[in-house]
């Protein structure tokens, strides 16, 4: 099961978050706020961090907690993809692939939407509660 997305602009911004199990305690948007600006932070300095020389890390991917997991995927511009999501949830990889094609088909192409703002679009909302129930959201 996904039990929330959250996509944090270049800057450490939190531009979307979305909810879809309903048994998820709501946070203040002040907590969501200071939630994605921690990530982004901690992603920067382990991105830095490598116990190997001359590998270059993407910061961090996973992080394992004991009811579930967070996944990260980072695109070349710098925006994150946040999921959390069940433990046992297969094929993470793939949906967080699937995710960035909605966000780039429905918010991306969009000419009214200005990069780095908050996602106010009613496409990108329902295409992605269509791909997180074929997933099994």
């Amino acid at each position: 099961m996904i039990y929330s997305l959250y996509i944090i602009n270049k800057a450490g911004g939190l531009i979307y978050q979305k909810n879809f199990s309903e048994g998820l305690k709501r946070l203040t948007a002040n907590e969501y706020l200071v939630l994605a600006g921690t990530f982004h932070s901690v992603h920067a300095i382990t991105s830095k961090i490598s116990p190997v020389r001359n590998i270059t890390s993407s910061g961090l991917e996973v992080l394992e907690a004991d009811t579930f997991k967070l996944y990260c995927y980072q695109t070349l511009t710098g925006t994150k993809f946040l999921i959390i999501a069940d433990l046992t949830h297969p094929n993470i990889d793939l949906v967080l692939r699937r995710t960035y094609d909605v966000y780039s088909d429905f918010v991306m192409k969009n000419p009214f939407y200005t990069p780095e703002m908050p996602i106010r679009s009613e496409l990108f909302d329902m295409n992605l509660a269509k791909l997180i129930k074929q997933v099994g959201g």
